[in-house]
């Protein structure tokens, strides 16, 4: 199933998406329970009642999980030409102990970067120059956990979606750790839906990127160097995971790094990430 987050005649709404993505059916479920949470209120919970069914295209999307409980857990160069593209960058803090990583590489993003569909990733150049994409699967934890087995992991999964993890290079460079280069606001669109377990094949599912029009990333979830059962086994080595709790798995190669020379966003471009399974999200990018 698939689930969305919407404004429609000045409300939010929590809805399920029927009829070939085009109709949402509106739940009934007072906006104090969701706001924040989105679609991890459904967790342990039987489905609300529904009220009436919207056009899609009457509606307006907002982020799946409009505030994770708290920072989004990601892992870095989860990808092997990623990692080699990455390494070869100069901004790679980690690139002395070799281009592909022996263990996940885990950093987090704030909360507050959270952005739905169609809202505008925000070039600051006063702080940076160097923004770029990168689009990446999203895990939304469903059952709590601690030191979970690689074998258990995916029992603890609710659902996926898809996030943009965007970038400013140069300061993930300058700082070497990458939370500050991560997290400046708007720096993690996510949607335009969330979908439960059963939507997505792991081991075969495609994830590309395109920046106005032109396809920079195509690969696919199978080539991750750490699939996700390995991912929430390191994660939770003795951090308990808790429902609602994000993961981004990691990007593929053909980032903007990638290229010579790089191709930073700038303002007016339009990005756009897809993934077989769950949908497309789509963001224009602007100067502020």
């Amino acid at each position: 199933m698939k689930f969305a987050v919407f404004n429609y005649n000045g409300k939010k709404h929590l809805g399920r998406l029927v009829d070939n993505d085009t109709v949402l059916e509106c739940f009934d479920i007072s906006e104090s329970v969701f706001k924040q949470d989105g679609v991890v209120s459904l967790i342990d919970r039987p489905l609300p009642n529904v009220t009436n069914k919207i056009p899609v295209s009457d509606v307006e999307l907002l982020a799946p999980v409009p505030r994770p409980r708290r920072n989004i857990f990601c892992v870095g160069k989860n990808y092997y030409a990623h990692a080699e593209e990455f390494a070869a960058s100069g901004f790679d803090s980690s690139a002395a102990k070799g281009a592909v990583p022996e263990a996940p590489i885990v950093f987090s993003k704030l909360p507050e970067t959270v952005e739905a569909a169609g809202t505008a990733i925000k070039l600051d150049t006063s702080v940076t120059s160097t923004v770029d994409y990168e689009a990446e699967l999203a895990v939304i934890i469903g059952k709590s956990g601690r030191n979970i087995s690689k074998e258990d992991a995916l029992s603890h999964v609710w659902g996926y979606t898809i996030v943009n993890d965007v970038t400013s290079r140069d300061l993930q460079g300058y700082h070497s750790q990458w939370l500050i280069g991560k997290s400046q606001d708007s720096f993690c669109p996510m949607g335009p839906w969330a979908v439960t377990v059963d939507e997505i094949d792991l081991a075969d599912t495609s994830i590309k990127c395109w920046v106005n029009g032109e396809l920079r990333q195509d690969s696919n979830t199978g080539l991750l160097i750490f699939d996700v059962p390995t991912i929430i086994a390191a994660i939770s080595n003795g951090i308990t995971l808790n429902p609602g709790d994000m993961i981004a798995t990691g990007t593929p190669a053909g980032v903007g790094i990638g290229f010579n020379p790089p191709k930073y966003l700038a303002a007016g471009d339009v990005v756009k990430v897809e993934i077989e399974g769950i949908g497309t999200l789509e963001n224009p990018v602007k100067e502020i």
